[in-house]
């Protein structure tokens, strides 16, 4: 007996129909391509935006650029010369300390060990800045200067010479009131102007103290000295 054929299932559908199935197949697979194509596409380029796949590396802050020392960038340098000063006088310690750049009297007089007992911290303007080479004097209370010192008063003074001027280095605001057109304000700037420079060096730095001008400094040249 002859074996028994399975009908076809494409002999159902219209001829055109059994045309259009290969299309169709083939159809599928060219997009299934361009969608293969286009995810490879978009990891290359995903790829190349991050750098290659190098990773970023952290490079740790100079310590001398954090404290603001001069580097490639211009950053200002802040200096580290230390400041020699003497301490003497009315302190736990007396003797030469070492201060960093910008210390005030208050600083030397820490270094030092502090006050005594019987030390006059009125005698001593504790937020004058300190300069190099300095010889600082602490006074005991009724204690006077001793000579060639100025009590903490200003650094680098010397004592009155006895020679009839007024010495702007020692001279405090009742004794600077003496001079011709200067009253306790202008006395006070002096002061002021000495404690936030330093001693004076020449009369001639009184013109720059604020209110003397040529015509007060004219009166007052042959009276002061440093």
């Amino acid at each position: 007996m002859p074996a028994r054929l399975e009908p076809d299932p494409l002999a159902a559908l219209d001829p055109s129909a059994r045309r259009a199935a290969p299309r169709v197949r083939i159809a599928v697979g060219a997009a299934v391509v361009l969608f293969i194509v286009a995810v490879a596409i978009a990891a290359m380029l995903s790829f190349a935006s991050s750098g290659g796949g190098e990773q970023g590396s952290i490079v740790p802050l100079d310590a001398g650029s954090a404290m603001g020392e001069t580097g490639a960038g211009g950053d200002v340098e802040v200096s580290s010369e230390p400041l020699l000063v003497h301490v003497l006088g009315a302190v736990a310690e007396p003797g030469l300390v070492e201060l960093g750049a910008g210390a005030r009297v208050v600083d030397a007089v820490a270094a030092a060990g502090g006050f005594t007992a019987d030390a006059d911290p009125a005698a001593v303007n504790l937020a004058r800045p300190v300069v190099d080479g300095e010889q600082l004097v602490v006074l005991a209370i009724g204690q006077a200067p001793p000579a060639g010192s100025t009590g903490g008063a200003v650094p680098g003074a010397a004592a009155p010479a006895g020679d009839g001027l007024v010495h702007l280095n020692t001279a405090d605001i009742a004794e600077l009131d003496t001079l011709p057109r200067i009253g306790p304000a202008l006395a006070q700037r002096i002061v002021d102007w000495r404690e936030a420079n330093g001693p004076f060096t020449s009369a001639d730095q009184l013109l720059e103290v604020a209110g003397i001008g040529d015509a007060v400094f004219s009166g007052l040249a042959e009276l002061v000295a440093p």
